[in-house]
């Protein structure tokens, strides 16, 4: 049975996902522009037996099925994000090693811009509600990353609640980001690993993944508008976590 594809479009996400791994590139395909910036890529997938081809700019929006596809398509095998158990926990708390929670982010270009974030401060994972109505890595997801999501390890919570819990037992601190009511973020440095949890783009966290964060981080603005975008929030949040260790 032929493993499901997906697609990565834009030249940083793709140049990403061959430095990390060229062998999954199955199919490349590319425009005349961009043509002259893949030349060491496309000898390195000839020695491999990949198919790439330059293309004109209408099948490349096929290829891609967007216009947003930044003059470059990787066709690649479609991974399945791993589903992490008491080990797994136990090996990152170890290693001290933060992670971003997801719980039912919807929005790709959210998904991505969250990983891009994650990956420029050096989180090494995020992990995604098992939800259906929950963003996975794709072609949306991939650009607007900008090689982010190559960088991180993708996980998924089938129960985000009972996860969290688990990361709590392990020595976790979880920090829920609550539209209101929280404590002024990121808070006092604290002594171990933290997992920050951020929710669904409409409605927030869950009632039952807010209870089991260890605590609450709210930002504060000046009350002219409600709230952030989830992605801008995650940058701000994860900025204030990463820093306050080191003041």
């Amino acid at each position: 049975m032929k493993a499901p594809e997906t697609r990565i479009c834009g030249l940083a996400a793709v140049r990403a996902r061959f430095q990390r791994n060229p062998a999954s590139i199955i199919r490349l395909y590319f425009d005349a522009p961009t043509s002259r910036k893949v030349g060491a890529m496309c000898q390195r997938l000839a020695s491999l037996r990949k198919i790439y081809r330059c293309v004109e700019p209408a099948e490349l929006e096929k290829i891609a099925d967007s216009i947003h596809h930044g003059g470059i398509v990787a066709v690649v095998e479609e991974s399945t994000p791993r589903v992490p158990g008491k080990a797994d926990i136990e090996a990152w708390f170890r290693a001290r090693e933060c992670l971003v929670v997801l719980d039912r982010i919807g929005n790709a270009h959210n998904l991505g811009a969250i990983a891009r974030t994650a990956a420029f401060f050096g989180i090494p994972r995020i992990v995604i509600a098992g939800d259906l109505s929950s963003a996975r890595p794709g072609p949306a997801a991939y650009r607007v990353a900008e090689g982010g999501l190559d960088e991180l390890e993708t996980w998924s919570a089938p129960q985000v609640p009972s996860f969290l819990r688990a990361l709590s037992a392990a020595g976790f601190e979880v920090v829920g980001a609550a539209t209101r009511g929280g404590a002024p973020a990121p808070g006092p440095a604290a002594p171990h690993p933290w997992a920050l949890v951020l929710g669904n783009e409409e409605s927030g966290m869950a009632p039952a993944v807010e209870a089991a964060c260890t605590r609450l981080v709210t930002l504060k603005g000046v009350g002219r508008v409600e709230s952030l975008n989830v992605s801008a929030a995650a940058a701000v949040l994860i900025h204030g976590l990463v820093n306050r260790g080191r003041r």
